[in-house]
């Protein structure tokens, strides 16, 4: 029998990307088990268990609005009037329409590139290539940059979707790339990525390509990042250090899952008030160094550490509900909707390695909760209304 399989009819960034990133992230973490890079040792079975654990609380929280909408025809209904209609973007916040105007949008974007390059001349060279200068690059003046860069962005190609604005991604990619954080950087590819695949329907194999070239650039920033650290010395190559770093971040879980609950949740009070949640992980696990280092713990290491088995369970629970929730929206009214999708549906890739302890990235789940309550709203009270976003 053949099989007919069209791999454009798949929605490959549907919430379940997480648990694909997950599987491949510990597949990477066994590969530096099985050839003892740097002496690793073997994450216990314990860790492993929570592991899927967090899994499948994700899986029943990106489930749940499927289950009600399917068993509550009044919710079925509400939302199906909406695609009926899905002939242009739907605006759901016409209050705040001045903040998505193009002209708007576009000041933003390069204020923000002015402000990031104001951030690296005042701090006198590339933060990439020096591991003092990394270390101080994440100043104020980067974090305004950066918070109102992505959403700015994203915003700008999703409603507006011209050839030369992604110009200004590659030169804010450019810009926030040699301050030599991987994951701000991949978190501008992998959501310009996510906003063009939905807005301008791009073929599933020419995405695929570009998440390959993304993850090549990671690993390349990631290695070059290393090699500049003056006080530590390398001998992996770039593949060794990739299976080594995922490897490293499971032993760090695996330390965790032995000591829940032991921060009460620090960390999370960390991560919202600005402070330095990572280097509080290493501080707890790894007592011995001579210097405080940022070390991640996987998406589910800080909730364990703060909370335990049920705050890692609400943690993923939470996070499964609100990614399918917007990924419902973005698909009815796509728009700003997609755009602030591609946000945290990136930095939540980005978060199977080092944890949600930004800041920043909560501050964008938070605008999403807001665009959902809105959106619920105005579908509820049936006065949805299509407007063309000119």
């Amino acid at each position: 029998m053949k099989l007919n399989f069209n791999l454009d009819k798949v929605d490959i960034f549907s919430p379940y990307i997480i648990v694909v990133v997950i599987a491949l992230y510990v597949a990477l973490a066994i590969l530096g088990y099985t050839y003892h890079i740097r002496d690793l040792q073997w994450a216990s079975i314990n860790t492993f268990l929570y592991v899927i654990f967090g899994t499948i609380l994700f899986i029943i929280g990106a489930t749940i609005p499927k289950l009600i909408t399917h068993y509550t025809p009044s919710i079925k209904s509400a939302f199906n009037r909406g695609n009926i209609k899905k002939e242009k973007s739907i605006f759901c916040y016409s209050k705040l329409k001045i903040l998505l105007d193009e002209r708007i949008l576009l000041s933003i974007v390069i204020i923000a590139l002015i402000l990031q390059g104001i951030n690296l001349y005042l701090l006198g060279g590339i933060p990439l290539l020096n591991g003092y200068l990394k270390f101080k690059a994440t100043t104020d003046l980067w974090r305004i940059s950066y918070i109102i860069f992505l959403p700015a962005l994203n915003l700008l190609i999703a409603k507006y979707p011209r050839r030369w604005y992604y110009l200004l991604f590659i030169i804010g990619l450019g810009l926030f790339a040699i301050n030599g954080y991987r994951t701000t950087t991949l978190a501008i590819i992998f959501s310009v990525i996510i906003t063009t695949y939905y807005i301008l329907r791009i073929k599933t194999r020419y995405i695929i390509l570009s998440i390959l070239i993304a993850f090549l650039i990671g690993i390349l920033l990631g290695y070059i990042a290393v090699k500049s650290i003056q006080w530590q010395t390398w001998v992996l190559n770039p593949l060794q250090l990739l299976f080594y770093r995922a490897g490293f971040t499971m032993m760090i879980l695996d330390k965790i899952v032995h000591m829940p609950g032991f921060t009460g949740g620090e960390l999370f009070h960390q991560a919202l008030t600005g402070g330095h949640p990572r280097v509080t992980v290493q501080q707890v696990t790894l007592p011995g160094y001579s210097q405080p280092i940022s070390i991640t713990s996987t998406i589910f290491g800080p909730a364990i550490l703060d909370f335990g088995a049920l705050g890692l369970a609400v943690q993923m629970l939470l996070l499964g509900l609100i990614l399918r929730l917007m990924h419902s929206a973005q698909k009815i009214a796509n728009g700003a909707y997609t755009a602030i999708y591609a946000i945290i549906l990136a930095h939540t890739m980005i978060w199977v390695e080092t944890g949600p302890t930004d800041s920043i990235v909560w501050i964008f789940y938070v605008i999403a909760v807001i665009a959902l309550l809105i959106f619920a709203t105005r579908i509820f009270r049936g006065d949805l209304k299509l407007e063309t976003l000119e």
